[in-house]
C-alpha cells in the first residue's frame, strides 16, 4: 500500500498575507481526532513534507489544514502558488497523540493555543466527546495582530451549540482590541487576569489544560501552570498539561 496519496485542492482560504486554510480531498485513513497529518510537494526533485493538524472531523470529506508561510520554508513558500485544482501529496495515516483520550477526566478543560495552534483546537470543540467529558471548555487563542485571530464564525458557532458551557478568549500582543486580553499568556496566569476573565481557576483538583503553538508560550505557559501545582501528563504518571509543539 503507498504511503502517499495524491490529493487534489478544493478549497483555499486566505486569512492574512501569511495564514491560509487548504481544504484537500483524499482518501486518508481515518484518524482521531487531534492527530496531525503529513502534507507534501515535490520541490526540485525532492518530496518535502510538513506535520499539520487535521482542523476537519474524521467524517468531513476532505482534510483541512491550518498553515503559516515560514520565511524561506520550502513547503510553504511552494504552497503559496498552489490554488483549487491542483494536486498536493498526503499521508496516508495521521499520526499522533495530542487527543482526547490521553487527557485524564476533570471538570475544566482549558484550551491554549497560539498561532496556527488554533487548528486542532476547532477540530476537537466540533467531538461529541469533549462535551461529554468536562462540564467547561475555555479555548485561548494567542495572536500578535487582530486580522489573525481566524475561525471567529466557527468558534461563535460553538459557543451558540453550547451555552454556559464554552468561552473563547483571544490575546493580542500588538494592539488593542476591545474583547481581547493584552500581552502575553504565561504572564496573564500569573497575574490572575485569565482566570478572571474565564470564570474559572487552574485548580489541580478541576482543570485538565491542553497546549498547542510554539515551543516559547508551551514552555512558559507550563512554567506558569507548574507554579499552580499543575504537572505534566504521562500515561504513566497522569497530570494536567498535554502539550503539542509545532515549531
Amino acid at each position: 500500500m503507498d504511503h502517499w496519496l495524491e490529493g487534489r485542492v478544493i478549497e483555499k482560504r486566505q486569512w492574512t498575507d501569511k495564514l491560509f486554510t487548504l481544504r484537500i480531498d483524499a482518501p486518508m485513513d481515518t484518524f482521531k481526532p487531534g492527530q496531525f497529518a503529513r502534507v507534501a510537494l515535490d520541490i526540485d526533485g525532492e518530496r518535502i513534507a510538513r506535520p499539520y493538524s487535521c482542523v476537519n472531523t474524521p467524517d468531513a470529506p476532505y482534510l483541512e489544514i491550518y498553515y503559516n508561510t515560514v520565511e524561506n520554508g520550502p513547503l510553504t513558500t511552494a504552497l503559496l502558488s498552489v490554488g483549487v485544482g491542483d494536486s498536493i501529496w498526503v499521508a496516508r495515516t495521521a499520526s499522533g497523540f495530542f487527543t482526547l483520550d490521553e487527557v485524564p477526566d476533570a471538570e475544566n478543560l482549558w484550551m491554549i493555543s497560539s498561532g496556527t495552534g488554533l487548528g486542532v483546537f476547532i477540530c476537537l470543540l466540533k467531538t461529541e466527546a469533549a462535551w461529554r467529558r468536562f462540564d467547561n471548555i475555555r479555548l485561548i487563542h494567542a495572536v500578535r495582530q487582530a486580522q489573525e485571530l481566524s475561525y471567529r464564525d466557527e468558534i461563535a458557532a460553538i459557543k451558540t451549540a453550547h451555552p454556559g458551557h464554552f468561552d473563547y478568549i483571544p490575546f493580542v500582543s500588538r494592539e488593542s482590541l476591545p474583547d481581547a486580553l493584552e500581552g502575553r499568556i504565561p504572564q496573564a496566569i500569573e497575574d490572575g487576569r485569565l482566570e478572571a476573565r474565564a470564570g474559572l481557576r487552574f485548580d489541580p483538583d478541576s482543570a485538565q489544560v491542553m497546549i498547542c503553538g510554539n515551543m516559547d508560550m508551551i514552555r512558559d505557559t507550563s512554567t506558569a501552570l507548574n507554579a499552580r501545582g499543575l504537572r505534566r501528563n504521562r500515561r504513566r504518571e497522569p497530570g494536567h498539561i498535554t502539550t503539542e509543539k509545532y515549531w
